[in-house]
């Protein structure tokens, strides 16, 4: 007993890990709180010291000391942090849920209270009018820094920050509701089945995964969920059309039922709380707001994108889904046959599916593929180190290695669904990257520099192994590992001297480049011949197999395009509103992306009770994006053709131009300095096989 009084907590001193990882053996869930608000106080000491210092303010007295320079003292609520949230999003439970709730508030409060510190700003306002000669690098810091605090109110008369602190900690609030509501929801529903001939249609992978669920609830016969690995399968080759209705309605219903889960005020006020955040700040729309730092600049510049997107796409994805009806029901057709019939007609078309291809895709080789695929471009190797803690025994972790042998990063990687985990695939840090000075005292400089090197993190929620077969992945699981594995060559190439200047701390409509560049290696034939064997026989992915996976690379793409321009529609319509937000979440969201939308709607499901990406994440009037940087992989992509798509000299201006750089510079000024010009559309509509109209 006394050694458990006397026990300390693993935050308050070095961890003592290889390469100071974090000791997820040793944390329990009372560290945090006990954590957080230590780290609070020292935060507030280290503030205190800045504004009370009596030297005038310069960049190395103030803003270097407000945002990234290192103490392991004042270093402590960082550190708790990115352990918490994202151990809240990958293995929670009801106590941490709770906890997330209480600090929530508090943690925002005291966001708050140093970004409208007034003396604080008035130190970091001289610093930005008189500053002695900077790096391009240090510039960057600093119009970051002042920037940060005018969009975060410091600008703002006395009611205008009250008001302020008001709308953010209810937001901070809202945002987690929202995610807990939905992981609630989706988590509760299951299919559970007692006939086998209800299992018509599904794959021997499927049956298997969805029995060990059952067998894993003490039921017997077959439970599907709503988890990816579940769901997709169940929706793409059930014969039975009920039962696809059921699980597709499951799907599309949650967080609107009246229960405590119903997340449909929660978007409604979420809306308003962004719209009038936007406005006390000067800005029009939250729209408005946000894309002032972004590469798209404006709204118009947005629909712009996405109206040439429908264009362009959208004459092909007519012709795709007349096709799609004569496979299917003619003018019955509805969502939840979609994955039925377009499966049928790709085998009509080009004899594929994805359960021909899973045999060949073992989640252990493809993990060797992926990251023979970062040795080949990039010379790096990853080795399994079973020292390093995890938070659960699904996840590895990794030493990554450079190729002149010194050590790079960490790599953690999450690859199954499981109860407490959040749906979908990302990416993340538990450390990021910066230069640390090996003596405070000198000035920063190559011999009094320490480079810190991240740890960074992809969860993803891939197909399971069961009890008589490995883990075997779809094509599509394949490229979310890629894609996510992008985001995290984003974090562990990353050369920088400041931590909120590393890796994916880029303009949120550029760092979705690196991870869907990645996924364009997943047809190539030379990248699959390295680890595509069938998991019994041992024999390659055979050629006439790869080759109908090419031809069949644009299978429906303009329908896929117009629901990516979909989802982009609706977010711009939230977040550019001016007035308050009163209509009806459900009838108002198919409005919004009618233009893009071409079937009959259906009145009683809703996407945006769901759609953590613009509610909860921080995608919010940003979910254009990933078509903006679906303009700029293929053109990237396109390079590497030309050039080879394994060329190490590519690879190298890849990494040197853009990958390390992280938000040292402007975006366009990296990518062009890749390039030597600015990207087109030309390669994506080029890559899907859709002609520009002609007027």
């Amino acid at each position: 007993m006394n050694q458990e009084n006397q026990r300390k907590n693993p935050f308050f001193e070095p961890y003592n890990t290889p390469h100071d990882t974090a000791p997820f053996d040793r944390i329990r869930l009372e560290d945090f709180e006990e954590a957080f608000m230590e780290g609070i106080r020292r935060d507030d000491e280290q503030i205190e010291k800045i504004i009370n210092n009596p030297a005038k303010p310069t960049f190395d007295n103030t803003i270097i000391s407000v945002d990234d320079e290192k103490d392991n003292y004042y270093d402590l609520l960082s550190r708790t942090s990115s352990v918490f949230f994202n151990l809240l999003s990958a293995e929670t439970n009801d106590e941490m849920d709770a906890l997330a709730q209480k600090m929530s508030p508090i943690l925002t409060k005291h966001a708050n209270d140093i970004r409208l510190n007034e003396q604080l700003f008035e130190r970091i306002k001289y610093v930005h009018r008189h500053h002695r000669r900077l790096t391009p690098e240090e510039k960057m810091l600093l119009d970051n820094c002042y920037d940060g605090f005018v969009r975060s109110g410091a600008l703002l008369d006395a009611e205008g920050k009250a008001r302020l602190r008001q709308l953010t900690e209810e937001a901070s609030m809202l945002g987690l509701q929202f995610s807990q509501n939905l992981l609630k929801e989706q988590k509760a529903y299951t299919l559970h089945l007692t006939d086998e001939a209800q299992l018509d249609g599904l794959p021997e992978t499927a049956r298997e995964a969805a029995a060990q669920a059952a067998r894993e609830r003490d039921l017997e016969g077959w439970v599907f969920t709503l988890d990816y690995p579940s769901y997709q399968p169940f929706m793409t080759y059930s014969t039975q059309r009920e039962l696809r209705r059921q699980m597709y309605m499951a799907r599309n219903t949650v967080c609107i039922h009246d229960n405590t889960e119903n997340n449909l005020d929660i978007c409604k006020r979420l809306i308003n709380l962004r719209r009038e955040i936007a406005q006390l700040l000067g800005s029009k729309t939250y729209a408005d707001y946000v894309l002032k730092h972004r590469m798209a600049g404006n709204v118009r510049s947005v629909y712009k994108l996405l109206n040439n997107l429908i264009d362009a796409y959208k004459p092909t994805a007519m012709k795709e889904r007349e096709e799609l009806k004569k496979e299917g029901l003619g003018e019955a057709l509805e969502p939840w046959d979609a994955g039925f019939y377009s499966h049928k007609l790709q085998m009509k078309k080009f004899n594929i599916d994805a359960e021909m291809l899973r045999p060949y895709f073992q989640l252990d080789k493809v993990i060797g593929g992926v990251f023979g695929l970062a040795t080949r471009l990039y010379g790096i190797t990853f080795k399994e180190n079973k020292a390093i803690p995890v938070y659960h025994p699904d996840v590895k972790a990794y030493e990554v290695f450079d190729k002149d042998g010194s050590f790079l990063a960490v790599f953690y990687a999450d690859f199954h669904p499981r109860k407490g985990k959040q749906g979908g695939a990302w990416m993340t840090e538990y450390q990021g990257q910066w230069m640390e000075r090996e003596d405070v005292h000198q000035p920063f400089g190559p011999d009094n520099c320490k480079n810190v090197r991240p740890h960074v993190s992809v969860v993803m929620n891939l197909t399971k192994p069961t009890d008589d077969k490995p883990a075997l992945l779809t094509l599509s699981e394949v490229e979310t590992f890629l894609h996510e594995f992008g985001h995290s060559l984003h974090g562990m190439f990353a050369n920088t001297r400041f931590e909120s200047l590393s890796g994916t701390n880029v303009w949120w409509d550029f760092v979705e480049l690196p991870s869907q560049f990645m996924e364009n290696f997943a047809i190539e034939k030379e990248f699959l011949r390295t680890f595509a064997f069938h998991y019994e026989t041992g024999d390659p992915l055979p050629d006439e197999l790869i080759d109908r996976i090419v031809k069949s690379r644009n299978f429906m793409c303009a329908t896929a395009c117009l629901r990516q321009v979909s989802f982009g529609l609706l977010d711009m319509a939230y977040y550019t509103q001016r007035e308050e937000f009163t209509d009806d979440i459900m009838a108002f969201e198919k409005q919004a992306w009618k233009k893009a939308i071409l079937g009959k709607q259906r009145t009683d499901t809703c996407m945006t009770v769901q759609f953590s990406h613009i509610m909860a994440g921080g995608y919010a009037a940003g979910y254009y994006s990933y078509k903006w940087a679906e303009v700029l992989d293929a053109d990237a992509f396109a390079v590497f053709k030309r050039e080879g798509i394994f060329n190490p000299e590519t690879a190298q201006r890849f990494r040197d131009c853009i990958l390390s750089k992280g938000g040292t510079e402007n975006p366009m000024t990296l990518y062009k300095r890749f390039k030597g010009a600015e990207p087109t559309i030309d390669a994506l509509l080029k890559r899907n096989g859709i002609k520009r109209k002609t007027r």
